[in-house]
């Protein structure tokens, strides 16, 4: 620390006062709080990383720090070149009036700078950064900030260089530069502090055989005046700025000095350093795969775009987007948000539409926000050509008013909506850095668990030199460099990005039209009919396929049992591989279907086909196939039955009179109803009528076919009831599925190993019973009983054993295995992938469980292979020593998978089916029941006692569910127990 002059005034040295100052803060406890907030806490103690200074001669304007970070020690002359560094915290100066502020920051401005210019060296002062190490709550170089309404009274104290360096005012004034006033983030405040920085740059051309004297300003409280102490020459000695005691011998050392200086100056190019940023970009943005997941989603946030920028948005356009975060209130009248909509309908959205009801479930919350289906646009700070109450607002109100609805919006994606490592979030640095985009950064970063899944893009250095400080209120200058792209173009970022993206969703669609041709599906038109999931006529031809390997996975996945894919039947079509198998089933439909006349007086408007099938008997394979070979000679869609019945007619309607000039003379919609009950599909039949009525579509016009896909215990039977509309899928094969499917698996027996086409093969072998136990035998031999893997496998047996299309979460799957790894010590992954997912599975699971994804969120989900699969494992594994009774309670008070919030209401809905929902004829099942099937099969296959606990248990669980209670008492009344009944009753 540089030893200070007497203060003629105060008659205290420069430490005396600072040791004062402290003192008096400490004893001030309003003080500290309202103004100086002087002591540190706990946490940002905790929180001081290190950091570079602002680069040297760089406006302060493009750079920030972060409160509680510490700059490097003071220092002294280095090279010439490389500033010397003097921190003064300035704590008590700010508050002072504007005449004594500025003595003060004179004086230490003009006697370090005549130290610099003395010892021929770059300089930098620091206002704000601590100097005194006296207060235990600070460390020497911590950044502080000081609070700042007036910049010009730190300028204008620059107003005394005449009075002190009098006719060296002029060549001071050129080695002088004004304040740089750098901002200082402080996520907690609400108030702006800055770090005041001054440069001192005395050229060779200015200072070469000059010696700099300064009469340095000192406010006296007795005259009330400022005065002027003599004239002194000053010297950096070390990290000090000293006197000079020996002026002559000092003298004589200038020449030396001018000569280093000018060769610093004449030395000092430095080389450009390439770096190789498309290559990080495509690092960055792909996670290190070489292509962009066609399943991930992402979040951009942004502030405003300039209108260069605006040219170079193709692969934004072409990107997954689940939600913007836009800070430019202008940016749906003339910037991005109104670019965007050009090719994309979107949904607009203030933060606080992101607050969600007390009440409201999350998957009703998405449907009212349309989350998944088309991007939801939100105005962060307002808009300007909104009639409502949404008008823009400046930084500090914002953090008053938004910065809560923000964190809202941010949890609530990251901890409900999206599991982690399923997303990245991507901000675009267009504009100048605010701090409300700031405040967005440290939200997610804190939410995300860390900046993994974090890329920032700035073409601007100086605007990216600013957010890198700011940034650093979480996190280190490094991780923020590891993870951004500064000084690429954004014509750059959009070639690199586009050449890594799997599709483009602006490669134009097509569908057939009445006239034989073809019309062009305009993407914002198909993302407007968002109940349904359009075919077009060039389905895929948009997609990039790299690898045989890549080819090899989607293969795989098909005949380990996953549902059958477009992109399956287009690489068959496409002889990228082996033709697909056509079942009769299949022949039957499409027969039916190209028989019925266009017209006709008999006619219905809307007629009905329903396929009935066997769980995991290809039934929704033989659908799909129906439409895909169906797509050049109808429009096709598949309705998304999330979405009411009145919804995806009225799309379906639309989707019919497309493109077309006459309702009388449209194709018919070929539209796909999978897994719903009869109740909704007479509703869209209604609804499909009405829009014909309405329309006076000429009677016997066939306008659309409804191929209706359900799962049914008796196929065949309910075939039987209406042979002209209705078609069973089963298991057996006839002697011409037989061949085909003898020929289909000779050719994928060698290209696949055994247990990874083991569904197929067992279609093959019409899932014959002894096949599939010998199946599970060999696989479970030597399975570890105690793991906690084997613990997963049997709670997603039991499940897919006894509830219809039930299946686990990757995230309640991760969540158990994150206990086992807590169990023994080991650190928990924060974040899972698939492959680190799939790594840490037993073989067994390996090859017993598929990876599903959500059709809408494209989330990861886990069953195993098939139901009749599952049921064997169920059995094997349970063997004499446990009963399924012991593993449905281990499942209800498997805390863990309860407290998971990712796809935690189908989870629930999977208990509580397990345990209430029963058999019925109606609902294809074979018989009726009393009971569940779980609970059918404890009673008889193990005792009441265990019943009792299975649905006490379920009772607790989900806080005495009425459906579950009445499941209760009916068997205590069928047990002829009518007290305990009685009781339950009341409740």
């Amino acid at each position: 620390m540089a030893s200070k002059p007497q203060d003629v005034a105060a008659g205290k040295s420069e430490n005396q006062s600072n040791q004062q100052e402290q003192c008096d803060l400490s004893e001030n406890g309003t003080k500290i709080k309202s103004k100086t907030k002087k002591k540190a806490s706990l946490s940002a103690l905790s929180a001081k990383r290190d950091c570079k200074p602002r680069p040297f001669g760089k406006e302060g304007v493009n750079f920030t720090y972060a409160k509680h970070n510490m700059l490097k020690p003071e220092s002294g002359v280095v090279d010439m070149i490389s500033p010397c560094h003097e921190y003064k915290s300035f704590a008590i100066a700010a508050d002072l009036d504007n005449q004594r502020l500025q003595a003060k920051l004179a004086k230490e401005t003009f006697k370090f700078a005549c130290g610099c210019m003395n010892m021929r060296t770059n300089g930098t002062i620091h206002f704000g950064v601590m100097d005194s190490v006296n207060d235990s709550g600070y460390v020497h170089g911590e950044i502080i900030g000081i609070p700042i309404t007036d910049k010009d009274v730190y300028v204008d104290a620059l107003d005394y260089m005449n009075k002190c360096f009098k006719s060296d005012s002029e060549l001071a004034a050129e080695c002088i530069r004004p304040p740089e006033f750098i901002e200082v983030s402080d996520i907690d405040s609400t108030e702006k502090y800055y770090v005041v920085e001054i440069d001192i740059v005395p050229k060779i051309s200015t200072v070469c055989n000059k010696l700099f004297s300064v009469c340095l300003p000192n406010f006296r409280e007795d005259s009330n005046k400022v005065e002027f102490e003599k004239k002194t020459v000053y010297y950096r000695n070390g990290s000090k700025t000293e006197p000079i005691s020996n002026q002559e011998e000092f003298y004589s050392s200038l020449r030396h000095k001018d000569e280093l200086r000018k060769e610093a100056e004449n030395d000092h190019a430095v080389p450009d350093v390439s770096v190789d940023l498309g290559r990080k970009l495509a690092v960055l943005i792909t996670d290190g795969k070489g292509k962009i997941e066609k399943e991930k989603w992402h979040i951009v946030v942004t502030n405003r775009f300039q209108e260069e920028h605006l040219k170079f948005i193709d692969f934004l356009l072409d990107l997954k987007i689940l939600c913007v975060f836009d800070f430019d209130p202008d940016s749906k009248a003339s910037g991005l948000c109104k670019k965007y909509l050009e090719h994309h309908a979107t949904n607009l959205h203030f933060l606080q539409n992101y607050k969600m009801p007390d009440q409201m479930s999350i998957k009703d919350f998405e449907g009212e926000l349309h989350l998944f289906e088309q991007v939801s646009w939100i105005f962060c700070n307002g808009r300007n050509d909104f009639r409502g109450n949404e008008t823009p607002c400046d930084e500090m109100t914002w953090i008053k008013t938004r910065k809560s609805f923000l964190k809202e919006a941010v949890r609530l994606i990251c901890k409900q909506i999206l599991p982690n490592g399923t997303f990245s979030v991507i901000f675009f640095l267009t504009s100048p850095v605010e701090l409300p985009i700031v405040h967005t950064f440290h939200e997610f970063f804190a939410e995300m668990q860390g900046h993994d899944d974090i890329i920032c893009i700035s073409e601007s250095e100086e605007n990216y030199s600013k957010w890198e400080g700011f940034a650093q209120s979480s996190c280190t200058a490094q991780t923020v460099q590891s993870k951004s792209i500064s000084g690429m173009k954004m014509s750059h970022v959009n070639a690199t990005i586009q050449q890594l993206q799997p599709s483009r969703t602006r490669v134009f669609k097509h569908l057939s039209v009445f006239s034989k041709g073809v019309c062009r599906l305009e993407k914002v038109e198909e993302e407007r009919m968002s109940s349904i999931e359009i075919l077009s006529v060039d389905q895929c031809d948009d997609i990039k396929i790299d690898s045989e390997v890549e080819i090899k996975i989607i293969e795989e996945n098909f005949y380990r049992g996953g549902k059958v894919s477009w992109m399956n039947f287009w690489l068959s079509e496409k002889k990228h591989v082996g033709e697909f198998i056509q079942r009769d089933t299949y022949k039957e439909i499409y027969k039916s279907i190209s028989d019925l006349p266009k017209w006709s007086i008999k006619q219905p408007d809307v007629h009905d086909l329903r396929i009935y099938h066997k769980p995991g008997s290809g039934g929704s394979t033989v659908a799909r196939q129906v439409l895909w070979n169906n797509r050049k000679n109808f429009r096709c869609a598949v309705a998304r039955t999330s979405f009411s019945a009145s919804k995806v007619a009225e799309h379906a309607v639309r989707l019919r009179e497309y493109e077309e000039d006459d309702v009388q003379k449209c194709l018919p919609v070929l539209l796909l109803v999978e897994d719903i009950d009869t109740e909704y599909l007479e509703d869209l039949r209604r609804e499909l009528e009405s829009a014909i009525r309405t329309r006076k579509i000429k009677q016997g016009t066939l306008c659309f076919i409804l191929l209706s896909c359900r799962q049914s215990r008796e196929p065949e039977k309910m075939c039987k009831e209406s042979p002209s509309q209705n078609f069973s899928v089963t298991h057996k094969l006839s002697v011409e599925e037989k061949k085909e499917f003898e020929r289909k698996k000779t050719e994928v027996e060698k290209q696949y190993s055994a247990d990874y086409i083991i569904t197929f093969v067992l279609m093959h072998e019409e899932f014959n019973k002894q096949y599939i136990i010998k199946f599970v035998k060999d696989l479970l031999d030597g399975i570890n009983h105690a793991d906690i893997v084997t613990r997963l496998i049997l709670y997603v047996a039991l499940l897919n054993t006894y509830v219809q299309n039930s299946y686990l979460s990757q995230s309640h799957c991760e969540a158990l295995l994150r206990t086992m790894q807590t169990n023994t010590g080991q650190r928990p992954a924060e974040r899972f992938r698939r492959h680190l997912f799939e790594s840490s599975l037993s073989e067994q699971a390996k090859v017993l469980f598929i990876h599903l994804r959500d059709e809408k969120t494209h989330i990861q989900n886990i069953r195993i292979l098939h139901p009749l699969i599952a049921k064997e494992v169920l059995h094997q594994l349970l063997g004499n020593d446990q009963q399924q009774s012991d593993i449905a309670m281990k499942l209800l008070k498997e805390d863990v998978l309860f407290q998971n919030n990712f796809g935690n209401q189908d989870y629930y809905r999977f208990l509580q089916d397990l345990c209430m929902r029963r058999n019925k004829i109606s609902k294809g099942d074979k018989s009726d029941t009393s009971f569940s099937p779980l609970i059918e099969h404890i009673l008889n296959k193990e005792n009441q006692e265990k019943v009792f606990e299975v649905l006490k248990a379920a009772c607790t669980r989900f806080n005495e569910y009425p459906f579950i209670v009445q499941q209760l008492v009916r068997l205590w009344r069928t047990m002829e127990k009518l007290q305990a009944a009685e009781q339950w009753v009341d409740l």
